[in-house]
């Protein structure tokens, strides 16, 4: 046998970051590479250049990121953009001192325009005002792409960017407050069906249509792209517009999930809507064409995937706090 590839996974206590920790760890030629905080801080540049020295770094995923709903975003913009801006810098810059050539840098849709044509194309980068409340870690993931990037065209480095829509599965963050939507609307419905409630509510009216990929869908696809023979994807990119979109391609309007969700659950009372709550941005889709040039599409369906989740919240709520 040859010798393993030693892969370090940035992040990797992170929903997409443990994902892609359980899609590499099939491989058996690829030896993953881990450190919690208390071990690495990514904030501080020599302590990650010793650590990649140590650990002889063969490629990296870079998943970590300093993440939060639209409060977090909003009370703490200063956190967010510095935070980010850090550890990307760190990463990609001492993945290149220490001769990495192959990374992967994770994203956001949220890099996008807030009034983006839809479905979002990659080329709608840098093309119109950013959503106000998320602007300061749209700005930091917008940075990374470029890094990434600048790297490429001046050192000849292998550094790819993928944008990934709407996540969710295992490792989610189902925070009474703070989650998401489908964590969020999962954990409702379950204590709904805890208390043999007759009806639950939901905000808005409904309508609003978005994308949602199970997160292991998202780790096979983010090793499909770094694993790309390089004339294949450089023959689908540009060298200033090289990141790649992540999604389904398939959208569904808020109640068609919310209907969903109960459903998986097995929730039969009412779901009432309260429309007085706001509706937000009418649709989010993103454009996955360039990714499916690539080879690869999504293959986890959304009832599936949200019964995969609902699993794995029975199994974990007790280490859920609030």
């Amino acid at each position: 046998m040859g010798q393993q590839l030693r892969v370090f996974v940035a992040g990797h206590r992170g929903m997409v970051g443990s994902a892609i920790v359980r899609q590499l760890r099939k491989e058996s030629d690829v030896l993953v590479l881990t450190a919690s905080r208390d071990e690495l801080d990514l904030l501080s540049q020599s302590a990650l250049d010793a650590w990649f020295k140590n650990n002889k770094v063969d490629q990296v995923y870079l998943a970590a990121a300093k993440v939060g709903g639209i409060h977090a975003n909003n009370a703490y913009p200063a956190e967010f953009i510095y935070e980010n801006l850090m550890v990307e810098s760190n990463v990609i810059h001492t993945s290149h001192k220490n001769n990495i050539q192959k990374l992967l840098f994770l994203g956001s849709s949220c890099i996008y325009p807030k009034l983006a044509k839809q479905p979002m194309s990659e080329d709608a980068l840098l093309t119109g005002p950013l959503e106000s409340t998320n602007e300061p870690y749209a700005i930091a993931k917008i940075a990374g792409i470029k890094l990434c990037e600048s790297y490429n065209r001046q050192y000849g480095r292998d550094y790819r960017s993928v944008m990934p829509t709407n996540l969710y599965g295992p490792n989610d963050n189902f925070h009474p407050e703070n989650s998401h939507v489908i964590p969020a609307l999962l954990r409702r419905f379950h204590n709904a069906m805890l208390q043999n409630a007759e009806q639950v509510v939901a905000w808005g009216t409904g309508s609003p249509m978005r994308e949602f990929l199970h997160v292991d869908d998202m780790a096979a696809a983010s090793v499909h792209v770094m694993n790309l023979d390089n004339a294949i994807y450089e023959a689908n990119t540009k060298p200033m517009l090289s990141h790649i979109n992540v999604g389904t391609g398939i959208d569904c309007t808020i109640k068609e999930l919310t209907e969903t969700v109960a459903r998986v659950i097995g929730f039969e009372g009412e779901i009432v809507w309260d429309t007085t709550k706001p509706d937000g941005t009418p649709r989010k889709l993103m454009d996955v064409t360039r990714l499916e040039s690539l080879g690869w599409r999504a293959s986890i369906d959304l009832e599936n995937g949200l019964k995969d989740a609902y699993k794995w919240f029975l199994a974990n709520q007790n280490s859920f706090r609030g």
